[in-house]
């Protein structure tokens, strides 16, 4: 009878914390991680404490994740709407009242200075997986109407910082909902069609349309420089031009293999801006060659791969938009960082996930991440459990 009442071990009651870990993405979150801390460590050898720092955030965005992946998949759904709420709250705030630095007015100070954009990376794809939940079965063509306008008013609060990084980001996490949702191809096409001749017409007239004086419609200026800039850096290659310039030497300097460990020339030598944030791929790049820049592509692809299948495995139309937004997610981060550095995209202040050094961005992808194993824990649980949850 004794043995009945015997105290469970230590090991015994963790383990069960772990169980229905999804062991495959952990794996290429170390693979990503031991990256990140390996290029941080060389970039920033001279930035203080940003190695012990970036580490630091690492274990942070670590313990979140976990204590995200705890919570049932239908308990964060009952989170949505609070947390959209309050995000949206948080961003009319910021445009009555905000903190500006830089010539943008991101933040708002509610005891601590915060960044209110951030909460909606994760509170809209959430948001927009609940509504499509609660549609299921009866999906209109006016139901994809809300979840447009949903996504247009922080998207279009958090563009009038101005903030086109963060506001894409939003935007490409909602987008991926809706069409996860089953938006029809036919309303896809056309904006996708009309970005693409668009974009063929800037390309053709950008002599035109970037010469002194011409001010686009819509666009910031900063936001047009950006444009015209990335078309021909070499318009102004000692300003607006210098951190694209430097990014494209710094990559190709690094030829296959790469320069070798800590002996990156453009990076030691200080000629990449924000080596350690948004243009820490150039630094990497340099010191690693091709070799190293296929090893981060392919972990980011299997990254995202094992994100999409989640979301095939998941039990609820919730849990598959949900994980499907986040492996988008993902992508997108690591599509617009490689992209702006090397020069195909314009320099819009979005890191590399887990590489790039940041706090807030680091805690948003821990908390990403924790949603996505609170998914494929929650498939990989006992039938009779999900029903009790």
């Amino acid at each position: 009878m004794s043995a009945v009442f015997d105290k469970p071990s230590l090991l015994q009651r963790v383990l069960p914390l772990f169980r229905g870990f999804d062991w495959i993405l952990i794996g290429l979150l170390m693979l990503l991680a031991s990256a990140g801390l390996v290029a941080m460590y060389s970039s920033g050898y001279d930035h203080g404490t940003r190695f012990y720092d970036h580490g630091r955030n690492m274990l942070l965005a670590t313990g979140i994740l976990f204590l995200v992946a705890q919570i049932p998949p239908q308990r964060l759904m009952t989170l949505a709407v609070p947390l959209y709420t309050v995000g949206v709250a948080l961003l009319v705030a910021v445009a009555l009242f905000g903190i500006t630095k830089k010539g943008a007015q991101r933040w708002i100070n509610v005891g601590v200075v915060i960044q209110p954009s951030e909460i909606l990376k994760i509170a809209m794809p959430l948001t927009l997986a609940w509504w499509f939940q609660k549609r299921e079965g009866q999906l209109r063509p006016l139901d994809f109407l809300a979840a447009g306008l949903l996504l247009a008013v922080p998207v279009g609060l958090i563009m009038k910082q101005p903030d086109l990084g963060t506001s894409l980001l939003v935007l490409a996490a909602g987008l991926s909902v809706i069409f996860f949702a089953g938006l029809p191809w036919k309303l896809v096409l056309p904006p996708v069609l009309l970005g693409a001749i668009g974009i063929g017409l800037i390309v053709w007239f950008e002599p035109q349309l970037c010469a002194d004086g011409v001010r686009w419609p819509v666009l910031h200026d900063y936001q047009q420089q950006r444009i015209c800039t990335l078309l021909d850096p070499t318009r102004d290659p000692l300003g607006k031009g210098f951190h694209i310039i430097q990014g494209m030497i710094a990559i190709g300097s690094g030829g296959f293999w790469g320069k070798g460990f800590m002996a990156g020339t453009q990076t030691h030598l200080e000629f990449i801006p924000e080596r350690t944030t948004d243009f820490i791929f150039a630094a990497y790049s340099e010191e690693f060659g091709l070799v190293g820049n296929l090893f981060l592509v392919v972990c980011f692809l299997l990254l995202v791969w094992r994100g999409l299948s989640i979301a095939m495995g998941a039990t609820t139309l919730f849990g598959r938009l949900m994980a499907g937004a986040v492996s988008m997610i993902f992508f997108t981060y690591a599509f617009v960082n490689m992209g702006m550095v090397s020069g195909i995209l314009p320099v819009v202040g979005v890191p590399l996930p887990f590489v790039s050094y940041g706090g807030t961005a680091m805690v948003t992808l821990g908390l990403a991440l924790g949603v996505l194993m609170s998914i494929a824990r929650a498939q990989n649980q006992p039938l009779a459990q999900r029903i009790v949850q």
